[in-house]
């Protein structure tokens, strides 16, 4: 995406066509994927639970998803101010949700398009704008790891591998969020290397900035935000799951959602497809849940929040471009 900043580094015509074809080649993985699950139980049952939920239900979904994303908007919001960012309100939630129409690109870039409007509305570079996302980032690993933890100590049983889960959230948080350590770490990629001293210095420079969030109440806030978004895609999880007919208790189908949304996270791949989506499908079935209930359940709890989420990005996206388009304020 060349276009995505003069001062970013142009992409290749070859690098743009290959990583469309990850692209589609991972959103063709999937449906593949779950199509062969599908067959294996037969179209017609998997159509026939989705058919179960009517207009009202899918509605109540996707307001607990949105609720999510405008809980984490307002964390992006207070910690861009914390941060010194000249932003409002208004601004920084379009610029959060906007960048959710990359959220499945290869590299994130959501993430580099945030910045560069926040640059050409602002005047602020990448390197000083940076440990907002960073630190959106690591909130997210650590109210994550906390809900998982927590589900599983109030869950009936347990989800085998779920606790190396949960201690890697709080050890990639704990790390995210310490700036002499990240700072190190930093400093130690480049004696490895020994290339790209401008990136890594940037990178360093980026760290040290993130002791400006090293406030209580600031961070007592953004968990608590944080900690309810995910909390309410969470419950739509285990709404869905009880208007399928599948009872597994509210605290095992949060376990399940957060498992599966850091598993897949893992994985690498953009918004965590595939990884996600197995994870998903085999906690549920292990749990006694029916196959023919677990694969429409995995469908349309996916796309309430990841392609919803994305919608929405595209929706947002061309505003956020035509008010980064005018002189920085």
């Amino acid at each position: 995406m060349t276009s995505l900043s003069p001062n970013m580094p142009s992409v290749s015509v070859s690098r743009r066509w290959r990583d469309r074809a990850l692209m589609a080649g991972l959103v063709a993985l999937v449906g593949v994927g779950l199509a062969g699950l599908a067959s294996v139980t037969g179209w017609e049952e998997s159509l026939t639970q989705i058919a179960r939920l009517h207009p009202g239900q899918i509605a109540v979904l996707l307001a607990l998803s949105l609720l999510n994303y405008l809980l984490r908007g307002l964390r992006w919001h207070l910690l861009a101010r914390r941060l010194g960012l000249p932003t409002r309100l208004m601004q920084d939630l379009r610029h959060y949700i906007g960048g959710f129409a990359l959220s499945v690109t290869p590299g994130r870039l959501g993430e580099f398009v945030r910045m560069r409007w926040i640059r050409r509305e602002t005047g602020w570079p990448v390197a000083l704008s940076a440990p907002l996302a960073l630190m959106d980032r690591a909130t997210d690993l650590a109210v994550m790891g906390l809900l998982l933890a927590l589900s599983l100590a109030l869950a009936a049983g347990g989800l085998t591998g779920a606790l190396p889960v949960t201690a890697f959230a709080f050890a990639t948080a704990v790390v995210a969020t310490r700036p002499r350590l990240l700072a190190a770490l930093v400093t130690l990629g480049y004696r490895v290397f020994g290339r790209l001293p401008r990136l890594f210095g940037r990178a360093r420079q980026a760290a040290r900035a993130l002791s400006r969030f090293h406030h209580a109440p600031t961070l007592a806030f953004a968990l608590t935000l944080g900690f309810a978004g995910w909390l309410a895609e969470g419950y739509a999880f285990h709404l869905l799951l009880g208007f399928l007919g599948a009872e597994i208790g509210l605290w095992k189908a949060v376990a399940i959602f957060i498992f599966a949304t850091l598993a897949g996270g893992l994985t690498g791949a953009p918004g965590g497809m595939g990884g996600a989506e197995a994870a998903m499908l085999t906690l549920l079935t292990l749990e006694g849940v029916a196959l023919e209930i677990a694969l429409p359940a995995t469908a349309v709890i996916r796309l309430t929040t990841l392609w919803f989420s994305i919608a929405l990005g595209l929706l947002v996206f061309p505003l956020a471009e035509r008010a980064a388009a005018g002189p920085a304020r």
